[in-house]
């Protein structure tokens, strides 16, 4: 039999959307932020040659220009405001998180709830600028290397760090806002908006070289078909679960015993979802993003080498993606996204338990055995579809767009959107419930007044 909230979510409607009024004003909130993202991505930062930047990435969108392109949703091809993106939000926020866990004194400033959940976000905050300031000074210095620049020199440096890192932190209020006053996933939806909007230029692109001859029809009916195995394949991941059986003991109230009841904790196969693909990806992109514009022959024999062996399509670069992406999947899982020691102590607090373990530490103990070798399962699926795409999109010499990040972006940030969405008109729908049974317990009071006695 369906739950209260399985009816509920049964009988959604498009007059039921229409009736959430709050729900609406986030989602109009929302996108308005989006147009704002996207219109930032079309202005150009003073002082670049659009002639020879254009020139440039025609070679460099089947490589490592295309990725950057790719996950700043082109403002980078464009050397937009937004060039930077909001990778160094990201990077900032792999670093604090790293040292939450190593430093005793911010795991400490972690457990001491908002306040120090404030703290660390400011701490995440300043390390973004540092990043970006140490980015877009790289990327200045490597633009008037490569010959981009129109006037080189430190008007331009100055200019361009502060054109980039203010484009930086705006989009990170960006993503902040829309967090806590839309729909939510503010940082996820900045990346997959700006994914989607250069598709149907990619798909141009693509079908083009088809066209000219450069992929054959075999390739190109063989691209799509991976494309959509890897994006049913994907959907079919996200939605897998296992079920924990959890058990409430029967409870006494006065004279009445009530039964003990039953339920379920789901733990998804993949509990981080997108985080330790973005984050694996962020890290990649850290040390040649300074690099990318001025080439490997202006950079020192380090950089270099980084650029020659860490490009897309490259054993290193595959190693080093896959060992970075189930890394950032355990790391992200077992720290943020499911703490086993939280999850037990709410049971706990609750009464319910797994039958057959004691609650408390051997319940904790028991989730963190079960999710240890269900990410086994999830960090694995991860890994494949961002490296399988990957190899193939490399050996064809296509767009970036087509690799399997970009398809665990587009399908994973999509299902979180619409879960959210549900989310708010379930309790849209609950709060017009709970309205109904005080008007009619109103009601139902007007209709019997209370008798006073008679008088004699």
């Amino acid at each position: 039999m369906a739950s209260a909230a399985e009816q509920m979510a049964s009988n959604m409607s498009w007059s039921a959307f229409g009736k959430a009024t709050e729900l609406r004003q986030r989602i109009w909130f929302t996108l308005g932020l989006l147009i704002i993202y996207r219109i930032g991505t079309y202005i150009p930062v003073p002082g670049i040659d659009p002639v020879e930047l254009q020139a440039f990435f025609d070679q460099a969108a089947a490589g490592l220009g295309g990725v950057l392109n790719m996950f700043t949703g082109g403002a980078l091809s464009r050397m937009g405001v937004f060039a930077l993106g909001i990778m160094p939000y990201i990077s900032a926020s792999i670093i604090v998180q790293l040292m939450t866990a190593m430093v005793p004194a911010l795991e400490q400033l972690k457990k001491e709830g908002e306040q120090g959940r404030k703290k660390i976000n400011q701490y995440t905050r300043y390390g973004t600028v540092l990043l970006a300031t140490a980015q877009a000074y790289g990327l200045a210095v490597s633009m008037e290397s490569g010959g981009l620049a129109t006037d080189p020199g430190w008007f331009f440096r100055i200019a361009c760090v502060i054109t980039l890192v203010g484009g930086t932190m705006f989009l990170m209020w960006l993503g902040e806002q829309i967090t806590n006053r839309g729909i939510g996933n503010g940082i996820s939806l900045i990346i997959f908006v700006g994914i989607i909007a250069e598709i149907p230029a990619a798909l141009a692109q693509f079908f083009e070289t088809g066209r000219s001859g450069a992929l054959t029809t075999p390739a190109i009916l063989g691209v799509i078909a991976m494309l959509i195995a890897t994006l049913f394949f994907v959907v079919f991941m996200e939605r897998s679960l296992r079920k924990i059986h959890i058990q409430y003991p029967r409870r006494q109230v006065g004279m009445k015993v009530y039964d003990g009841g039953s339920s379920h904790l789901p733990i998804k196969v993949n509990p981080a979802g997108v985080i330790p693909a973005i984050f694996a990806s962020s890290l990649l992109l850290l040390p040649t993003t300074l690099t990318t514009f001025g080439g490997a022959e202006g950079s020192g024999p380090v950089m270099g080498w980084i650029l020659a062996n860490f490009g897309p399509g490259q054993p290193l670069y595959l190693l080093f993606f896959a060992s970075m992406i189930i890394f950032f999947t355990y790391f992200y899982t077992l720290n943020v996204s499911f703490k086993v020691e939280d999850v037990a102590d709410n049971l706990k607090n609750q009464n319910g338990f797994i039958p057959g373990i004691r609650p408390g530490a051997r319940t904790a103990e028991y989730l963190e055995y079960v999710v240890r070798r269900i990410l086994v399962l999830g960090s694995g699926y991860l890994a494949l579809v961002c490296l399988m795409p990957e190899i193939v999109r490399t050996n064809l010499a296509i767009t970036a767009y087509f690799g399997g990040t970009s398809i665990l972006i587009i399908v994973s940030v999509g299902m979180d959107t619409v879960q959210q969405i549900q989310s708010h008109l379930l309790a849209h729908q609950y709060e017009g419930l709970l309205e109904k049974s005080q008007l009619r317990g109103r009601k139902s009071g007007a209709k019997k007044p209370r008798k006073g006695p008679a008088r004699r």
